[in-house]
């Protein structure tokens, strides 16, 4: 049973796609969206979300602001991207379609027949699909109504900030994402980041200098000081010393 996003910036060609994907029995639901932005948007929630990732993008191509082409090289980036099936009035784009993976090319108007065929094809790609990846080597967030992908190599460390997280890079901007810390951990362990105090996650390659004082514990990341709890000292201490991951791989 597939989860299904449709994307197209006219709305009377969106409902009539969601119409016909709903009617499928092999689509467990079909989301709609007017831009590309607002499909990144969902793309990275679902990801985030307990409820599953989206498993096949139906995408127009020619859409105002970022193009349907554009989306699929940026979901390019995304640790587990949706399938594409590019949905489209024009032929003359199908070669660069494919050349980014595409698994199917409709034209319009839409037949049910046809779309069913893509439907089956995604199927067969899902099923045959090997278990996705578990870590994302980049995170979508949100500056100024754009969804931008992150690379987490460019993360120096994350902060605590209620539900939320705000990451800081190595160029001195942040980034407020809507995810808790301790998800963030459990992502990224295997990328190098260790948990330093309730509050703050440092990449442990990011560390500049480990300071101890009569305060307790410190580390230096770039021009932040940022306090290690009691909790967390020895096991900081020694993955430096060690140089090790914090997996201690």
């Amino acid at each position: 049973m597939l989860r299904a996003l449709a994307v197209d910036d006219e709305e009377p060609a969106l409902a009539e796609l969601l119409y016909l994907l709903r009617a499928d029995p092999r689509v467990r639901s079909a989301e709609g969206a007017t831009d590309a932005n607002e499909a990144l948007r969902r793309i990275g929630r679902a990801l985030e979300g307990g409820d599953g990732a989206i498993d096949v993008l139906f995408l127009d191509i020619q859409m105002a602001g970022l193009t349907g082409l554009d989306v699929a090289r940026l979901l390019a980036g995304f640790a587990r991207p949706p399938l594409v099936v590019f949905v489209t009035a024009h032929e003359d784009f199908a070669v660069k379609a494919f050349d980014l993976k595409a698994v199917d090319y409709v034209l319009k108007p839409v037949r049910r027949e046809r779309l069913a065929e893509a439907v089956s094809r995604v199927t067969e790609r899902v099923a045959s699909s090997t278990p996705p990846a578990t870590v994302a080597d980049r995170i979508p967030v949100e500056l100024g109504g754009v969804t931008r992908l992150v690379a987490v190599a460019d993360i120096t460390y994350a902060e605590a900030q209620g539900d939320y997280a705000r990451l800081h890079t190595q160029d001195g901007v942040s980034h407020l994402v809507r995810i808790p810390l301790s998800t963030l951990e459990e992502r990224w362990q295997e990328l190098g980041f260790v948990r330093v105090h309730r509050s703050h996650l440092v990449a442990l390659h990011r560390i500049d200098e480990l300071r101890l004082d009569g305060a307790g514990m410190t580390v230096r990341v770039g021009t932040a000081e940022i306090a290690v709890s009691r909790r967390h000292a020895s096991r900081v201490r020694e993955l430096l010393m060690r140089g090790s991951s914090p997996r201690g791989d």
